[in-house]
C-alpha cells in the first residue's frame, strides 16, 4: 500500500536540471543540507533534448559548411553527411537519454536525490508523488527553489490532439530525417533545426510569421542566414502563418496557410516559444496562478510570496532563457539562499554578489546556424527603444586577414554599441564562421564597463577573427 513519509531539509529544490543542480550545489557548499526532486531525467531538458543533442547535430553540418570552401578540402567534403554517424554521436551526446552519470554527479556532491512529482505544499513544504505511488513530504527550514523550466509553447489549432506535431524533444531526438520536413517559427529552435535537417537531407520548409529570421537580433543576422538556409535548399517564406494543420491517413501532414497556399509534409515542428512548466507544481498552495511565469527579483526571490522563502531560478522565471544564463542566476540564488540562512544582510547592488544584474544587461546568447551569430547586450532597436545614446559601429568580418585564413569566401559582420556618454560598450553581435568564440570577450567588455580608451590596449593577435575588435574601434574613433 502507498505510504507517506517525512523528511526535513534546509533547502528543497524543484527540478534537476542544470539550474537545479547547481542551486543545490551551491547551497550544498555552503553547508546547507539539500534535496532534488525530479520527475523525469536528472540534467533536465539541455541535456537530452535541447543543448546537447541540437550542437551535436548542427556541429558536422556547420564544419561542413566551413570545409566546403576551404582549398584543398573542397572535394573531400562534398558528400553528404554520414547520417547514421551524425545520429549515432547525437545519441552519444545526450547519454541515451540515461541519466546515471547526472545522478553519480549529484549523488558525489552531497546531495539528495527523490525521484517523483514535486508540488508546493504551503509554506516551505513540498510534498512529492513518488514512482510507486508514495507519497513524501519534505520541508524545508530556509528554502524551496522552483526550478521546473519551460516547455514548448503549442498554436492552438484544432486538430491539435491527432496532428502528433513535432515540438523541439522530437527535433532533437528523431532518429532519423523525415524526407519533408515543415518548420513553424523564426526564432532560435526554428532557424538551428532548419540548418541541422536540411543538411542531414530533409527538404525544409521554414514558415516565419515575421517579415525576417531571428526577429529579436539585429537585422543582419536573420538576412545573413536567411541567404545561406536558401542556398542550402531551404524553401524559407515570411509573413506567413500556419492556419490549419492534420495528419492524413498514410501519416503525411497537410498544412493551410494564411495566405492561401497549401504544402504536404512528413513531419511539422512547431517552433513557437517556450511556456513554464508550472501547471501543476502546487502553487495554488501559496497564492500564485498555476501555469503562469514566477517573476523573481534580481535576488531571485519570487516576492509575491511573504517571507523570502521562494525562489524561482532559470526559464520559469522568464528572465533570460538560455541555459547558462539559468546556471549564472543559480549561482546567484544558492548565495543568496546561504545568506539567509547565515542571518547576513545581502548586497543587491548592480554587480554585486546577490543581484543577477546580468539577466537585464548582458544576456550572452550563439545560434548555430551557418553563419553563426553572437549576441550580448543591446541591440540598435532595443537602445532606441529604451531612450539610450549610443554609436552604432559596423564593420564587415570578411575584410579581415584573420577571416580570409578562415574561410576565403568568408561573409560576415560586426556591430557594437557604444555608449555616447561614458565611452563603454553596450551591445555587441557577431555574424558570421566561428563567431561564437568572439563573444566572451563582449561579455566581459560589457560587464566589467570597460572603457573604450582602455580597449585600445587589449591587442588582438594576428591574424585571427578577434582583430575585428581593433576594426571596430578604428571605425568608431575615425567617424
Amino acid at each position: 500500500m502507498p505510504t507517506e513519509n517525512i523528511r526535513t531539509y534546509d533547502v528543497i529544490v524543484i527540478g534537476a536540471g542544470p539550474v537545479g543542480e547547481n542551486v543545490a550545489d551551491r547551497t550544498t557548499a555552503a553547508g546547507l543540507s539539500t534535496v532534488i526532486v525530479e520527475s523525469e531525467l536528472a540534467g533536465g531538458e539541455c541535456s537530452y533534448w535541447a543543448c546537447e543533442p541540437s550542437k551535436a547535430l548542427l556541429r558536422p553540418a556547420l564544419l561542413r559548411a566551413d570545409a566546403m570552401h576551404v582549398p584543398g578540402l573542397d572535394p573531400a567534403v562534398k558528400n553528404p553527411l554520414d547520417v547514421e554517424a551524425v545520429l549515432a554521436h547525437r545519441n552519444r551526446m545526450s547519454a541515451d537519454w540515461k541519466d546515471d552519470g547526472q545522478v553519480e554527479w549529484i549523488k558525489s556532491a552531497g546531495i539528495d536525490l527523490l525521484r517523483g512529482h514535486g508540488r508546493l505544499d504551503g509554506v516551505r513544504e513540498v510534498s512529492v508523488q513518488t514512482p510507486d505511488g508514495d507519497t513524501v513530504r519534505l520541508r524545508a527550514r530556509h528554502a524551496v527553489a522552483v526550478c521546473t523550466g519551460s516547455r514548448a509553447a503549442l498554436p492552438d489549432l484544432p486538430g491539435m490532439d491527432t496532428l502528433r506535431p513535432w515540438t523541439s524533444r522530437e527535433a532533437t531526438s528523431a532518429q532519423r530525417p523525415p524526407g519533408r520536413l515543415a518548420i513553424v517559427g523564426a526564432g532560435v529552435v526554428g532557424v538551428e533545426m532548419a540548418t541541422a535537417w536540411q543538411a542531414l537531407g530533409s527538404r525544409v520548409t521554414l514558415l516565419a510569421r515575421e517579415d525576417g529570421l531571428l526577429p529579436r537580433m539585429e537585422p543582419f543576422a536573420g538576412e545573413l542566414v536567411t541567404e545561406r538556409l536558401r542556398e542550402a535548399g531551404a524553401d524559407v517564406r515570411f509573413d506567413v502563418s500556419v492556419v490549419a494543420a492534420r495528419r492524413l491517413g498514410d501519416g503525411e501532414v497537410r498544412i493551410t496557410l494564411s495566405d492561401g497556399d497549401e504544402l504536404t509534409a512528413d513531419e511539422i515542428l512547431f517552433a513557437t516559444g517556450r511556456a513554464p512548466r508550472s501547471e501543476d507544481i502546487g502553487l495554488g498552495t501559496v497564492g500564485l496562478t498555476p501555469g503562469d511565469w514566477l517573476p523573481a527579483d534580481d535576488s531571485l526571490t519570487v516576492t509575491a510570496v511573504p517571507g523570502n522563502w521562494l525562489y524561482a531560478v532559470g526559464d520559469v522565471n522568464r528572465r533570460a532563457l538560455f541555459t547558462h544564463q539559468g546556471k549564472y542566476q543559480a549561482r546567484i540564488a544558492g548565495a543568496v539562499i546561504a545568506a539567509r540562512a547565515r542571518g547576513e544582510e545581502l548586497d543587491t547592488d548592480r554587480w554585486a554578489p546577490h543581484s543577477s544584474t546580468a539577466d537585464l544587461e548582458a544576456v550572452p546568447g550563439v545560434v548555430f546556424t551557418d553563419p553563426e551569430v553572437a549576441s550580448v547586450g543591446l541591440t540598435a532597436a532595443q537602445a532606441e527603444r529604451d531612450g539610450r545614446a549610443v554609436d552604432v559601429v559596423d564593420y564587415e568580418i570578411g575584410h579581415l586577414a584573420g577571416a580570409v585564413q578562415y574561410r576565403p569566401d568568408y561573409r560576415g559582420r560586426a556591430r557594437v554599441l557604444i555608449d555616447r556618454d561614458r565611452h563603454v560598450v553596450v551591445g555587441a553581435t557577431f555574424v558570421g564562421p566561428g563567431v561564437g568564440e568572439l563573444l566572451y570577450s563582449a561579455t566581459v567588455a560589457i560587464t566589467g564597463e570597460v572603457p573604450v580608451e582602455r580597449l585600445w590596449h587589449a591587442v588582438p593577435a594576428f591574424p585571427t577573427i578577434s582583430e575585428v575588435w581593433l576594426r571596430l574601434l578604428e571605425t568608431w574613433r575615425d567617424s
